[in-house]
């Protein structure tokens, strides 16, 4: 792999140079974008988002933080954390490759075979290759161990049937990472494999799925006689469901800190609108955007503190997702609070919404996906609490 220059030891000279770098380059067709591609916003000039992954490639900003072996840069967590600040603060282009980049990329890394590493993680790092997750089913959502998407050997091939629902951007990726029961008679978590599976082939089609913002980046992906070559195998067959769950840890990494981060930014535009809408005075509103203010900085420190954890992600991780889901629907309610009457009404004929109403739709799901609210209390009543089940 290309290797790249040592990134600068010191904060505020790294700082310094990702800043000017964003500077240099969120321009022309890019800086059309600026604070685009956000939750309800994925299908905005997706084409010159592509691009602008491909800019970020050439650069050296993919696999920021992958060990330098691998192509990455072994950045800090400090620097990723300053990546990121500046990222949002420059309002670039919202990126297109998050699951491959932070979540199957250091699981092939931690968990692949070399010839998987380098037959993936160029394509990543270039910017050219995207993935989707083949988790959740119509009947394995939150209940994940309930998969029954089948896979069985024939020759030196996986033949995948079934079905998987919610597969964010399936309709735009090249790969999928797929949990597939393949021992017949198997329950729960035994049994299941986890495959890494060419998108492009007659096996594999692909439904979106409309939403309330008139976007489309949810999929139904129905898997009829798929194939996949049989070293397409993360771990070892019958052993997914660790792989699985060791890729949802790296959800509590970095990326989650990131993520923090364009929170912050979606607050202060928050802020903004009840200023725009003369309503930063009322005691009310003033209450709901304290409490999102607080609320914030729990999230972040709770992020330094998950990523602090080691091994398959625990109860902490259903603390993270049942308060972050939280906070950023109450945040998409508190904008149209803000709003009032025109938050009701469509921007534009027949149905074109501005940010803030796409953002208060999309939020809807935040408690739903990725395991519900609900599910989340009940793993923290039963593994924390003691509960009963």
């Amino acid at each position: 792999m290309t290797s790249l220059p040592p990134l600068p030891n010191d904060s505020i000279e790294f700082r310094q140079l990702v800043r000017g770098w964003l500077h240099e380059n969120v321009v022309g067709d890019f800086a059309t974008l600026r604070g685009r591609g956000g939750p309800g916003d994925e299908d905005i000039g997706f084409d010159i988002r592509i691009e602008w992954e491909k800019v970020l490639g050439r650069a050296g900003w993919i696999g920021l933080g992958w060990p330098t072996e691998y192509g990455g840069r072994g950045a800090t967590v400090d620097q990723q954390i300053i990546w990121a600040e500046e990222y949002v603060r420059a309002e670039a282009p919202a990126r297109t490759n998050h699951m491959g980049e932070n979540l199957l990329a250091p699981t092939i890394i931690e968990y692949g075979t070399r010839e998987q590493c380098e037959l993936f993680l160029p394509g990543i790092l270039r910017g050219e290759e995207r993935w989707c997750q083949g988790y959740s089913e119509p009947n394995a959502g939150s209940d994940l161990a309930n998969v029954q998407t089948k896979a069985h050997l024939d020759g030196d091939q996986w033949i995948i049937n079934g079905q998987k629902v919610w597969t964010s951007l399936a309709h735009v990726s090249h790969w999928c990472f797929v949990v597939a029961r393949t021992e017949p008679g198997s329950q729960r978590h035994a049994g299941l494999t986890f495959l890494l599976v060419p998108m492009d082939q007659p096996g594999v089609e692909v439904r979106p799925i409309l939403q309330l913002t008139q976007g489309g980046e949810f999929n139904e992906t129905f898997f009829t006689d798929a194939a996949t070559p049989s070293n397409m195998v993360v771990g070892t067959p019958g052993n997914g469901w660790g792989i699985a769950m060791a890729l949802l840890g790296y959800e509590r990494g970095i990326s989650t800190l990131a993520q923090q981060v364009g929170f912050e930014r979606e607050l202060e535009a928050t802020i903004q609108l009840a200023r725009d809408y003369d309503k930063i005075n009322d005691p009310n509103i003033r209450q709901k955007l304290a409490k999102a203010h607080s609320g914030l900085q729990l999230l972040k420190l709770n992020a330094l503190r998950s990523m602090s954890a080691k091994g398959v992600p625990g109860p902490e991780a259903s603390i993270s997702k049942l308060f972050w889901g939280t906070w950023h629907r109450d945040l998409g309610e508190l904008m149209i609070d803000i709003m009032g009457p025109a938050g009701l009404i469509a921007e534009g004929f027949p149905y074109e919404l501005t940010l803030e109403q796409k953002l208060f739709l999309f939020t809807r799901s935040d408690t739903i996906y990725g395991g519900s609210n609900e599910i989340q209390r009940n793993v923290l009543g039963e593994r924390v609490l003691g509960l009963p089940r």
